[in-house]
C-alpha cells in the first residue's frame, strides 16, 4: 500500500496500474477492500472500517486516488469533485507528438455502455456531455512523448478519448488507437498530481505521485525536473 498522504479524514494512495479501485464483476480484490484491511490492521480497529470513494481511476491507469475516512469528508469531497473544485494533473505517454505544444481541447463525449468506450465529437450530439482539458507537451524521447494534462471535467475515459481524437493515443491503449499493448496490460496514463482544499481543516493540499517503475516513465520523470 503506497500511501502518499494520510490524516484523520482522508488518505491518498498511489494506485498501481491493473488494480481496480472498487469491486466489479471480475471479483478481483479491490483497492477499497485492501485499504480497509490495511487501516484495520494499522490502527487495530474492531469491526468495519469506513472507506469512502469520491472519484474513480480506470483499472489500467496508475496514480493518485483519494479516499475518505469519515462520512463528513466523503460528503464534502463528493461535492468538490462534482463541481470540479479539485485540480487534477495527469501525465500521458504518447507515440505521436501533439499538433500544438499547448492547447485546450473541447469535445462532446458520447459514452457507449455496451462497448465501455467513449467517442469524441466536435459538436454536441444527443446524449453527449461537454469535455474540457488543457494539455502541454513536456518532453520527448527517441520514440515517445510526455504530455501533461489538466483535466477540467470528469467524463468517462476522457483523457484517453480526447488525446486519441487529436491523433495522440496513449501508449498501450488499444481501445483508443494504440498500435500495441504494454507488456503488463497497463496504459501509459498516470494521475500525477492533485490539489484541493482539505474538506475539514480547510488547509491547501498538494500531492504528487511518483511514476511507475519502468525505465521509460523514470526517464521522462527525470527529464521533466
Amino acid at each position: 500500500m503506497n500511501v502518499l498522504y494520510e490524516d484523520n479524514h482522508i488518505i491518498i494512495i498511489n494506485k498501481r496500474a491493473g488494480e481496480i479501485v472498487q469491486g466489479d464483476k471480475t471479483g478481483d480484490p479491490s483497492l477499497c477492500d485492501t485499504l480497509k484491511q490495511f487501516l484495520k490492521e494499522k490502527y487495530n480497529k474492531p469491526g468495519n472500517v469506513f472507506v469512502g470513494l469520491p472519484h474513480r481511476l480506470d483499472r489500467p491507469v496508475s496514480g493518485i486516488v483519494v479516499f475518505a475516512k469519515t462520512s463528513k469528508a466523503l460528503e464534502r469531497l463528493n461535492e468538490m469533485f462534482r463541481t470540479s473544485s479539485v485540480k487534477k494533473i495527469y501525465w500521458a505517454i504518447t507515440k505521436n507528438r501533439p499538433p500544438k505544444e499547448e492547447d485546450e481541447l473541447i469535445h462532446w463525449i458520447l459514452r457507449n455502455e455496451k462497448m465501455n468506450k467513449s467517442f469524441a465529437h466536435a459538436k454536441e450530439v444527443k446524449g453527449s456531455k461537454q469535455a474540457l482539458l488543457h494539455y502541454r507537451h513536456i518532453a520527448s524521447s527517441q520514440n515517445y512523448n510526455l504530455v501533461e494534462v489538466e483535466l477540467k471535467t470528469g467524463r468517462h475515459h476522457q483523457i484517453r478519448c480526447q488525446l486519441s481524437a487529436i491523433g495522440c493515443p496513449i501508449k498501450g491503449d488499444l481501445k483508443y488507437g494504440a498500435k500495441r499493448s504494454n507488456p503488463d496490460g497497463s496504459i501509459s496514463l498516470h494521475a500525477r498530481q492533485i490539489e484541493f482544499i482539505h474538506p475539514v481543516s480547510k488547509q491547501p493540499i498538494t500531492v504528487v505521485a511518483p511514476v511507475p517503475t519502468d525505465s521509460l516513465w523514470r526517464s521522462f520523470e527525470d527529464s521533466a525536473k
